[in-house]
């Protein structure tokens, strides 16, 4: 598979999710979730005008390109302008809400003053391996791609004019194909149309439907063929139309802040927009998982991929989840998810796919079981349902009791370096101050949950008393564990808190302790001072923040828009506005042209400079959106 790290544009429905290039070629399709599993190593398009070598859409140095998404929707349209033949073609995207198949219009017109004779054709390699072999099948005017489990089928109401099975890329660039096979062990084939003559000022339409079939359900080899036909005799402009309304009336419906264009910056609500429709894609609407982003680098060349689960993540995304209205979703993680995920030691491990299933990880982090409890109070203040509490509440009490032992024998010393697991940012194996800071706001949130649930077992003597008992070890504890903090993580030469004590750096996280965790004040003397430094180490030229220190991630010092809007977070906490807006302000200008924020942003663009879609950045942005507009700052 071709590294291709940068989605600029992502549609789908509950089940099917597409990338795209900005020039409109497929670079990704999953299904049955967003992050398992991947069908298309590579889609091409193309055609064969009059005599033409092949004209490649989504790469010729003729072509000039348009491209956005129809308002308020994951509908993508592409418009490609051949300026030798003066052919424009107008590639539209979109995923029907109620079928799982990926549709693919393509109208061309001819603005040019001769007859242009065109032939469409595409180009499919399936993603193959050594235990999932990919062969190529083509039957009753379909492309079938197909494993043992899955069959990806490429077709359209038109008829093929031609096809080949084995080996096809070399033939595609010359826009001639053909074989005598029917069938082969390459997952490496093309399929062509003929649109006939299109006249000048005149047009010619045709739709490229890709279905990803599950062989168990419907058999290959009979089946498959009746499928197939139903989507042929589906109204698709109909579908279009439907999967319009769908995403606009999804938009209008989760609009809990009131963002208008009128009131606000245009990037604000662009962004704010493009959030509410990013999330249902990302969301597992079985499990309540959620992906961190579509997957940017499935060969590990970078980094060690992001199409998973990360609790402490997931429970930063649920908070904007509350804020956008989307509560079931949020009680979906809790209730299912997290009690699906959790150990029975009551530990989180480092992440998960969206269905559960644990993903690869290498290590463990405390602040993803901390998180959790966290997490699970922050929904009740929202939704004000006792009943959610005690729905979640064997699940936090197995949680703080691991804390408990995690803190006991931290207290003792007993743990050495990588024994404490590791840091915020999965790079430092040790203790950090966030960890620590985040295990303090868990027992907070604990006591809360406590005090708001002993009155449900008003008739339950036993459990009072063990609620009770509970109530007064973490009340004890809980001034201990701020006094280790305060005591361990500060620094006397630097007259700050520094996020561990092996390389002593500074580090954004370290506003965890005002924010979200309320471990300590914004304007106590020692936070200014952390805050003073952090500023003088970490913040760049632009007015971004960096992680930490020398943050050399994916190859340079880039801004993220997490740490900057963490800042906006501190300031407005500090009451100091003016300084929010202004962290909160380089975030909005560096969205990508779509509305997407990124992981990193380029220091010289302005742009997104890696993981288009980041669910974290982009429930960050919203958190601090709630807060600024209630306090009328924008």
């Amino acid at each position: 598979m071709d590294k291709k790290y940068f989605n600029d544009a992502i549609i789908g429905n509950e089940f099917m999710k597409a990338s795209f290039t900005k020039k409109g070629e497929l670079l990704r399709l999953c299904y049955p979730m967003a992050d398992y599993k991947q069908y298309i190593e590579k889609l091409e398009t193309g055609v064969k005008i009059n005599d033409s070598n092949l004209v490649y859409l989504h790469d010729d140095i003729n072509n000039e390109y348009f491209q956005d998404y129809i308002e308020n929707t994951n509908i993508l349209k592409t418009e490609i302008l051949n300026t030798y033949f003066n052919l424009r073609i107008v590639q539209t995207d979109f995923v029907p809400i109620n079928e799982n198949i990926l549709v693919k219009n393509y109208k061309f017109i001819n603005e040019s003053n001769i007859d242009l004779n065109i032939n469409f054709l595409v180009h499919s390699k399936a993603i193959t391996g050594l235990v999932n072999d990919t062969c190529s099948y083509c039957k009753n005017d379909c492309l079938i791609q197909f494993t043992h489990d899955n069959s990806i089928c490429i077709f359209s109401k038109n008829k093929l004019l031609s096809y080949q099975v084995n080996s096809a890329s070399n033939n595609f660039k010359d826009g001639v194909i053909g074989g005598k096979d029917y069938i082969g062990l390459s997952p490496d084939s093309s399929i062509s149309y003929d649109l006939g003559t299109i006249k000048p000022r005149k047009e010619a339409n045709i739709e490229i439907y890709i279905y990803i079939n599950n062989n168990e359900n419907i058999c290959l080899l009979n089946d498959l063929d009746v499928e197939i036909e139903r989507f042929r005799k589906i109204d698709m402009k109909k579908m279009l139309e439907d999967t319009k309304k769908y995403w606009k009336k999804y938009v209008k419906d989760h609009d809990k802040l009131g963002i208008e264009k009128s009131s606000i910056d245009e990037k604000i609500k662009k962004i704010y927009n493009r959030t509410l429709l990013l999330y249902p894609l990302l969301i597992n609407h079985d499990t309540g998982g959620i992906a961190a982003s579509l997957e940017t680098d499935e060969f590990k060349t970078k980094c060690g991929k992001y199409g998973f689960c990360w609790p402490r993540d997931a429970v930063f995304i649920t908070r904007a989840f509350d804020i956008l209205g989307m509560d079931d979703e949020t009680e979906k993680f809790y209730k299912i998810f997290c009690k699906n995920t959790q150990s029975r030691n009551g530990r989180w491990e480092q992440r998960f796919y969206t269905d559960g299933k644990l993903a690869s990880c290498w290590g463990y982090q405390i602040d993803e079981t901390a998180s959790v409890i966290i997490g699970v109070y922050d929904h009740y203040l929202f939704c004000k349902d006792k009943k959610f509490l005690k729905d979640t509440l064997k699940m936090c009490e197995n949680a703080i009791k691991y804390l408990e032992k995690y803190v006991d024998n931290m207290l003792k010393n007993k743990y050495k370096g990588a024994e404490y697991g590791y840091d915020l940012w999965e790079e430092f194996e040790g203790l950090s101050f966030y960890s620590v800071s985040s295990i303090f706001c868990a027992y907070d949130r604990m006591i809360k949950i406590f005090k708001e649930v002993i009155g449900l077992y008003s008739n339950n003597r036993l459990k009072k008393e063990a609620i009770n008992k509970q109530l007064k070890i973490l009340e004890e504890q809980i001034v201990i564990i701020k006094d280790f903090a305060l005591k361990t993580f500060y620094d006397e030469d630097k007259k700050s808190f520094v996020r561990n004590n092996i390389d002593k750096r500074m580090d954004i996280s370290l506003l965890g302790a005002v924010v979200p965790f309320n471990m300590v004040k914004p304007k106590e003397k020692i936070v200014e001072n952390t805050i003073e430094r952090i500023d003088m180490t970490i913040r760049t030229y632009t007015g971004g923040y960096v992680r930490y220190e020398n943050d050399g991630y994916i190859g340079g010092y880039n801004p993220w828009p997490i740490a900057t809007l963490w800042m906006a977070l501190y300031n407005i906490e500090k009451g100091d506005y003016d300084k929010a807006i202004e962290n909160f302000g380089f975030v909005v200008t560096s969205c990508s042209e779509y509305g997407f924020l990124g992981e990193q942003v380029d220091n010289q663009t302005r742009k997104p400079a890696w993981v288009i879609g980041l669910a974290w950045s982009h429930a960050m942005f919203v958190i601090v959106l709630e807060k600024l507009k209630k306090l009328k700052l924008l």
